[in-house]
């Protein structure tokens, strides 16, 4: 199939060129490039678009890859929250995604934001570049024995579980569909408020749906201990960003990691460093020395961007072949 590729890197290129010559067949042409309104017409001819997180796949997209020819969009990410699913279905374009890679690549990547905001590894190391070995400001606590709060245990809150156990923490947990294997290991379920009360670290690992848009409001930031720690690799809207500045501002919230941020689509992925940063919100959250940002990074590992270059290219080649896809996207609720 001739398929047209969005948002494309270099590592998307080198990895997807890798998996298709395992499974030649697939005429794939790369854009750099964002899908949006005046980019549909890079699909001209293509019969399936690959696209990501960041690109647009509202109604006015979706209608005009489909009056170009295109027939699916594969998305080679597992969340989906930025497509219009409605309009998908009404212009006849099928949708699949890469429901797992590598969980075990965001688990760890949560804990390696945990552990640099708590020993200050990322301000230690700028210190001793300068010759500053004084190690005021700098003071840590043990993880073992603290209580971390895991929002959400699929794949990668119940790995994330593991880990944290195996620091020696307490580790409690919220989930509609609490996990057999954290069950087993003692992980105990709460509600939301009481997690949130009982929790030194929360750390957030659920899906953006309508129930957690914007589930770390001001309301459950008042509900954490006074000098918390929060963690957000999953989808930036999980949290309120201004609640969670005002939480800074009162000490509520005593240090913050993110790897995702409600309002990344004009940011991440892309080199700012020569341009002024317009979101004013943003620009507050890099003034707290307590708050470490990471740009959408924790999927990047080679065994991660292996396992979604190939599933990408499956889902592909089934739809090809089958006319469905291997990992559909499920549709709207009727």
């Amino acid at each position: 199939m001739h398929v047209a590729v969005f948002s494309a890197k270099p590592y998307d290129i080198a990895y997807l060129t890798a998996a298709n010559a395992a499974d030649p067949g697939h005429d794939l042409r790369f854009h750099a490039a964002r899908l949006a309104p005046g980019t549909t017409a890079l699909a001209r001819g293509a019969e399936a678009v690959c696209a990501f997180v960041n690109d647009r796949l509202d109604r006015q997209v979706l209608e005009a890859l489909a009056a170009v020819g295109v027939r699916l969009v594969a998305l080679r990410s597992a969340g989906f929250n930025h497509v219009d699913l409605a309009a998908a279905k009404a212009a006849g374009i099928a949708l699949c995604r890469v429901p797992a890679y590598s969980p075990h690549a965001v688990a760890e990547h949560s804990l390696a934001l945990i552990l640099t905001l708590n020993r200050k590894t990322h301000r230690a190391w700028a210190r001793v570049r300068e010759g500053n070995f004084e190690l005021d400001g700098l003071m840590g606590f043990d993880l073992h024995g603290k209580t971390v709060g895991v929002v959400g245990t699929g794949r990668i809150g119940s790995i994330l579980a593991r880990i944290l156990l195996g620091f020696g923490c307490r580790v409690v947990a919220h989930d509609p569909n609490p996990d057999p294997d954290c069950l087993a290991r003692g992980v105990a379920y709460l509600e939301l408020a009481p997690l949130l009360a009982a929790s030194d670290i929360v750390t957030l690992q659920c899906p953006l749906t309508a129930q957690t848009h914007h589930l770390i409001d001001d309301r459950a930031v008042a509900r954490m201990k006074t000098g918390a720690m929060l963690i957000n690799t999953s989808r930036g809207a999980v949290i309120d960003t201004r609640a969670i500045i005002r939480g800074l501002k009162s000490g509520r919230i005593g240090s913050l990691g993110l790897d995702v941020y409600e309002e990344e689509g004009e940011l991440f992925f892309e080199d700012l460093s020569n341009r002024i940063i317009p979101d004013d919100v943003f620009a507050r959250l890099l003034t707290f020395p307590n708050v470490l940002i990471t740009g959408h990074q924790g999927f990047f590992t080679t065994e991660a961007l292996t396992a979604i270059a190939e599933t990408t290219l499956a889902n592909i080649t089934a739809f090809e072949r089958d006319g469905a896809p291997l990992h559909p996207v499920p549709g709207p609720l009727a």
